[in-house]
Formats: C-alpha cells, structure tokens, sequence
C-alpha cells in the first residue's frame, strides 16, 4: 500500500490556512484517491517560528517522506536546505513562500507581485496621486514579503508626490499594533496604510482607534480576506483585502499526481480577488 506522509513544516501564522486544508483533504473519505494514502503531522514540528528548527526538521525528515510540503520561512536561510532534499530525489512543493533557486518541484500561490500592484493603484487613486503610506510589511527574508513590498514600491515611486514609510510587523497583529504605536508616538503622519495581511491591517486600527484615530478617515488594505476583514470592510473601516488562498489542497493534489507519475506544472498561480464593501458579501473568506 502506497503511504503518502505530507510534513509540513511551518511557522505559527500558517498553521491554520495550511495545516487543516491538508489534514481534511487527505483523510476525507469521499477523496477515492487519497484513501490509500497516509497523511501524518506532528505538532512539535512546527518549528515555533525558528528558522533554524525548520531547517533541522526538514533535513532530519528528508529520508522519511515521499513529497515534501513546505513553506519556508526564509528563504536566504531554506533555500540551500530544500534544494538539497530536492537534489537527493524528494520531490518539493513550495506552498506561499519561495527560494533562491529553481531546485524544487512545483511552487503554488497567488501572484504577491499582482497584489502589490494592485494595492499601490488602489491607493494611488484613493488618495489623488498625493501622500504618505504606511506599508506595514511581513516576516523580513520571505518571498512573499519581499513581492509585496517590490511590487507595491515600483507602482508608487512612478508618483512624485506619493511617499512609503516601512515598518515590520511580522504578518503578525501585536507586532503591527506595536509598530503603528510607535509611528504615531514618534509624531509621523501618514494618509493610508498598507497592510500585507489582515491581521496586521487590524493591528493598525487598534492602534489608531487607541490614538484617538478614525480608521474609517483612511483607505486600510490588508491581505488574506479573514473574517475579521470582512467585518471591518462592511463596517468601513477597512478600504480593501485581497484574498490569498491558501494552496493546501492545490498542494495536496499534485502531490497525489506526482505519486502516480505525472507531470505537474512548475508553477501554479491561484488566482486573488480584490474585495471592497461592493463584493464582501459574495467573496468567501480564506478562514
């Protein structure tokens, strides 16, 4: 009987859009081509958000798998680490975030650079080719940070009279919550924020409703379409999201298609909707 052991390995933040899409697709019983397979997840391999930890667990586990899933945190860090799996005859599907070279498998996400560039546009036009934006950016050194950002800084520095101030907040909502504290301790203004999640989207509400600050005064884009950002683009305190669907099952199934010896696509771009309040009723949110 052919056993399928998926591993993810991956920090704290992923857990929930990435885990759980895997774990039901694999043991559900109506999914014929997975019933002979095994899918298998240990909780003290998740790394806790150490870079180092992801790294020792993907070597350790490289001789145990038949397909590794993996989304690596940093890629300056990962990349040596997975194309040497990948050189040893694992197969490597990337879920979300990238590395340096093109010693892996298929890699499967949305486009970061498509939704840099439609964030920029949006407040481009929100904001009358004038202003300051507060781009709240994610984990330093992951692909999808360094897209987000990229792609989003070429589109505003076509503006003369536009302007980005950084801060890193980790893709995470206290840290976000933290760094828009201090901006505004430190008495910068800013006329929109760019959040490249919606986590840290509420983050920066928090800490502008604590401020004193409407949220509902300036355009708010997030990334992700959670909830919570459902709740706040209806309530008109977040302008915009951008779902960033989570790839699990996209992932799982190539991996099934790998085992069988079939050919899967290099890359596999899932597609991102813009939600305003126009469409948030009809757009679901990724969790």
């Amino acid at each position: 009987m052919m056993q399928l052991r998926f591993f993810s390995l991956c920090f704290l933040m992923l857990v929930s859009c990435l885990l759980w899409p895997l774990a039901s697709l694999a043991t559900s019983p109506k999914d014929a081509a997975f019933s002979s397979m095994r899918v298998g997840f240990a909780q003290d391999t998740l790394a806790n958000g150490s870079v180092a930890q992801q790294a020792l667990h993907i070597r350790r586990l490289a001789n145990e798998v038949d397909v590794l899933l993996v989304s690596p945190r940093v890629k300056a860090v990962l990349s040596q680490v997975i194309a040497d799996v990948y050189d040893a005859g694992v197969p490597v599907i990337l879920v979300d975030r990238g590395i340096d070279s093109q010693r892996f498998t298929s890699f499967v996400r949305p486009s970061n650079t498509v939704i840099g560039n439609a964030a920029a546009q949006h407040l481009v036009e929100a904001l009358g080719q004038s202003g300051t934006v507060l781009m709240l950016k994610g984990v330093e050194g992951a692909s999808a940070t360094e897209a987000r950002s990229s792609s989003f800084e070429t589109v505003i520095k076509q503006y003369p009279s536009m302007r980005i101030i950084a801060r890193t907040g980790n893709y995470l909502r206290v840290d976000a919550l933290r760094a828009v504290q201090q901006v505004i301790d430190d008495g910068i203004t800013f006329d929109a924020v760019y959040a490249q999640s919606d986590s840290m989207a509420t983050g920066a509400r928090m800490a502008m409703t604590h401020a004193g600050l409407d949220p509902s005064r300036i355009p708010i884009i997030g990334v992700d379409y959670i909830q919570e950002a459902k709740t706040a683009i209806l309530d008109g305190t977040q302008s915009v999201s951008f779902t960033y669907p989570t790839g699990g099952r996209k992932a799982a199934e190539l991996a099934v298609r790998l085992l069988h010896d079939e050919a899967v696509p290099k890359h596999l771009l899932l597609p991102t909707v813009k939600v305003t309040k126009d469409n948030a009723r009809d757009v679901e949110v990724i969790f």
